[in-house]
Parts: C-alpha cells; sequence; structure tokens
C-alpha cells in the first residue's frame, strides 16, 4: 500500500508516539523489574501468554472473518500504550509500575509480535495471506519503528532532562491527538466497509477490552499483588498500542482491513477503561466504608 498514510503519516505517528515513551524513561525503570519482580513478572505472563489466549477464544467464539481474526490477534500482541500511565494515575494506580511494564513489554514485543501474527495468518488463511507474513525484513522493520523513536527519546532525557520534562506533556496530547487522526484515517479508508465492520467487530472489541482489564486486576491481586500495583496492570494490560498495531497493519503488511480491529479497539477502550477505573474506585470506596465501621 503507498498511500501518504501508509508511506508517511502512519510511520511519523508511530515515531511521535514511541518517542514520547522513550523521553518519560530512564534506565531506572527497567532496574525496577529486579526490585518489584513479581508485579512485573505476572502483568507480563498475562500480558504475553492470556491475553492472546482470551482473544483467540473470541476470535473462534464469534467467527470473525479471517482477516479481521488476525487483526484482532495483532492487536492482543501490541504492547501496552502510554495512555494507561493516565488511567493508572487517574484511578490509583502504581504509575512507576505501569512506566516499566510499557518499556519492558514494548521491547519484548519486538519478538512477540511478530510470532503472534503470523501464528494467527498461517492458522485463518486470510486472502492475500502470503504477502501478510512478519518475514525477516518485515519484523526489522517493526523492531526499528518501536526501538529507535524510544531509543532517541531515552537519550533526550540523559542528556537534556529538563527539556524532556517540558515536552512530556506536549508529546502526550501530540500522541492522543496523533491516535485519533490516525483511527479516523484508517475508518475513512474503509468507509465502504465500515458499518459491516463494526457489526461484526464491536461486541468481541468491548469483552477483550473488559476481559483484559477484568483480568489483568483479578489474578494479581488473587496472586498476593497489592491493589495499586494491580490497577496499574490491569490498565497496562487493557490499553494496547493501537498506533503500533495500526502501522504494523498499513505500513509493514499493506492492510487496511487488519487494521480496523485496533482502529475499532482505539475507539471503545477509552469509555470502557473509565467505566472501569469508575467501577473499581467506588468498590475500593466502599471496603473502605465497611472496614472503617467495623
Amino acid at each position: 500500500m503507498d498511500s501518504p498514510l501508509a508511506t508517511v503519516l502512519l510511520p511519523a505517528a508511530l515515531a511521535i508516539v514511541m518517542l514520547g515513551l522513550g523521553l518519560s524513561l530512564t534506565p531506572g525503570d527497567f532496574g525496577r523489574v529486579g526490585r518489584q519482580p513479581k508485579a512485573v513478572v505476572i502483568a507480563l505472563l498475562l500480558q504475553l501468554l492470556v491475553l492472546p489466549a482470551i482473544c483467540f477464544g473470541l476470535v473462534l467464539a464469534f467467527d470473525l472473518p479471517p482477516i479481521l481474526a488476525v487483526g484482532m490477534l495483532l492487536l492482543a500482541a501490541s504492547p501496552g500504550g502510554t495512555t494507561a500511565n493516565l488511567f493508572s494515575h487517574l484511578f490509583r494506580g502504581d504509575v512507576a509500575l505501569n512506566i516499566t511494564l510499557t518499556a519492558v513489554n514494548s521491547l519484548i514485543a519486538v519478538v512477540t509480535l511478530p510470532v503472534i501474527t503470523n501464528l494467527a495468518i498461517e492458522y485463518f488463511e486470510p486472502a492475500d495471506a502470503g504477502s501478510l507474513g512478519l518475514q525477516f525484513g518485515k519484523t526489522a522493520q517493526v523492531s526499528a519503528v518501536v526501538l529507535v523513536p524510544v531509543a532517541i527519546g531515552m537519550l533526550i532525557r540523559r542528556r537534556a532532562p529538563e527539556f524532556a520534562d517540558r515536552m512530556d506533556k506536549p508529546v502526550r496530547i501530540l500522541s492522543a491527538v496523533v491516535l485519533a487522526l490516525v483511527i479516523v484515517g484508517t475508518m475513512v479508508a474503509e468507509r465502504e466497509n465500515i458499518t459491516g465492520y463494526l457489526r461484526d467487530i464491536g461486541l468481541p472489541a468491548v469483552l477483550f477490552c473488559v476481559l483484559s482489564l477484568t483480568v489483568g486486576l483479578l489474578v494479581p491481586r488473587a496472586l498476593g499483588v497489592t491493589q495499586r500495583q494491580a490497577i496499574a496492570s490491569a490498565f497496562e494490560i487493557g490499553i494496547h498500542n493501537s498506533t503500533l498495531a495500526i502501522a504494523v497493519a498499513i505500513s509493514v503488511l499493506g492492510s487496511v482491513e487488519l487494521a480496523v480491529p485496533a482502529a475499532v479497539y482505539g475507539v471503545l477502550m477509552f469509555p470502557v477503561a473509565a467505566a472501569f477505573g469508575w467501577a473499581i474506585t467506588r468498590s475500593t470506596r466502599r471496603v473502605d466504608e465497611v472496614a472503617a465501621r467495623g
């Protein structure tokens, strides 16, 4: 696909998002893995293993068309987005843990995203499956678009921390605007089929988001992780980097259809995550009130 959306806008959009991530990172964020191994390992296992399994089950249950099924698995394989940090902050999660999880998972996704996507293509066999696979050259391209902007952002923070702090908020706002434009661009490109896509993918996308958030909260709590860390885990697992999934689908794999699940999810995850956070806050407040009476 050689449209401006694929060749210019999406790579630039992803670069801005990943640069913003890099501006917020320091080497100490990776070192936190050693200081909080339990919370990090549980969240990463949920993200890397349980989430794709849940998504695969939903795809089969709803009998999605092959191209949308692969698009859903591509989304599930994408790491958490930086927006998870905002939701975690709003609803009293451990934001430092969010930053660590996003950083580590973005690195791991360079390997796991191509593996999961290729397995999905092999299983569902969408039309033009031969041209969709993430072979070595395309995998290297994914690695570059993920890692290079992050590395540049981290270098800027190391050399000019005050400048990085000043740029953090504007880049986050720009990232949100860019995500909105990317979603609109994807929908416009597929405007003739959008009604059918929304009918096919809307409910599975909402259920995937709800299940991701719920599993991300309840499993860590059941395994003894603190409430604040579990909230961070929930939002990290439930809020994906939709820009990355859309960019890989369109710019790397050359399929706008493949990007539709990520675009739909990118719209729906915000109200679902907000409602989930409100429910957590209300439940926690109720528990505190009962404990105070007792």
